[in-house]
């Protein structure tokens, strides 16, 4: 009677799927999420951001001035790979008229700052940015030393209700509870002409809500979204997707979830249908 061999590969993929192993697994990336804050890893699957909040310690999230380093440091001072489509479609579109620019989650005010190196800015055009406190006192005062009248900040989502030629987001409008970008639109007195939006965490699941280490001590829930309903959603309020690209810069690893995981991130590029202004 023939003898069956086991490999060794089905063995290891037998243990992987057990319960027991699971069990185990979760248990050590828990862990490793809590004690090595300079991998700014994520874990877990929530339903809500209260309930995120909930399991995570108590945190200031980005409401922290320790955060600020690498933004004023580098971010300030230096371009990726991921800003060229944004610079790009800024470029167009102030090349159009566009003079007002809203930027929602800007941090201290990296990307106009960095980005002024390689647009010709007109001298009539405002950047104005939202931000948590803590980012808009240091914004401010790096303004301030910098001569940058243009660039103006607020703590306050009511900004959102002024006049904007452009809506900008780039890495920020997912760990905003109430942020979605269609939800934002409805609830806005003026809507933007352009909608700029990068390094999302976009993939073809479904919605859920995860957390993310962002140093020691600060933790912050974050969106994942459904990359056709994203985009649906806004374009289901008069805007057209005119440009996408990836960011391979940024990836998404959920422990656990190998089917919430993804390889990049994505941009989004919208304008208005109802200008007469495609590009």
């Amino acid at each position: 009677m023939p003898t069956r061999t086991v490999s060794w590969h089905a063995i290891k993929a037998w243990i992987k799927a057990s319960p027991a192993y699971r069990s185990w697994y979760l248990g050590r990336e828990r862990q490793r999420f809590f004690a090595e804050p300079d991998r700014h890893l994520c874990f877990g699957v929530f339903q809500s951001f209260e309930q995120a909040r909930a399991w995570l310690p108590k945190s200031r999230e980005f409401d922290d001035e320790s955060l600020a380093g690498e933004f004023v440091d580098v971010r300030t001072r230096q371009i990726f790979a991921y800003d060229y489509p944004v610079i790009y479609w800024l470029t167009r579109a102030v090349g159009q008229g566009a003079r007002t620019v809203l930027d929602i989650g800007g941090s201290v005010g990296v990307h106009y700052m960095a980005y002024q190196r390689y647009i010709e800015f007109p001298p009539s055009l405002t950047w104005h940015v939202i931000e948590v406190p803590a980012m808009v006192r240091i914004g401010r005062e790096l303004a301030r030393q910098k001569g940058l009248a243009a660039l103006t900040f607020t703590d306050s989502a009511k900004a959102g209700d002024a006049p904007a030629d452009i809506w900008a987001s780039a890495g920020a409008i997912h760990y905003i509870e109430h942020g979605r970008p269609d939800v934002l639109l409805r609830e806005a007195s003026f809507r933007p002409r352009y909608l700029l939006l990068n390094k999302l965490p976009l993939y073809d699941g479904e919605d859920f809500v995860s957390t993310q280490c962002l140093a020691q001590d600060s933790f912050a829930p974050l969106y994942v979204y459904n990359r056709a309903s994203f985009i649906e959603r806004i374009e289901s309020l008069g805007y057209g997707l005119i440009d996408q690209w990836q960011v391979p810069d940024r990836y998404f690893f959920l422990p656990g979830y190998p089917e919430k995981s993804f390889g990049w991130y994505a941009g989004l590029c919208f304008i208005a249908r109802d200008r007469d202004a495609a590009p």
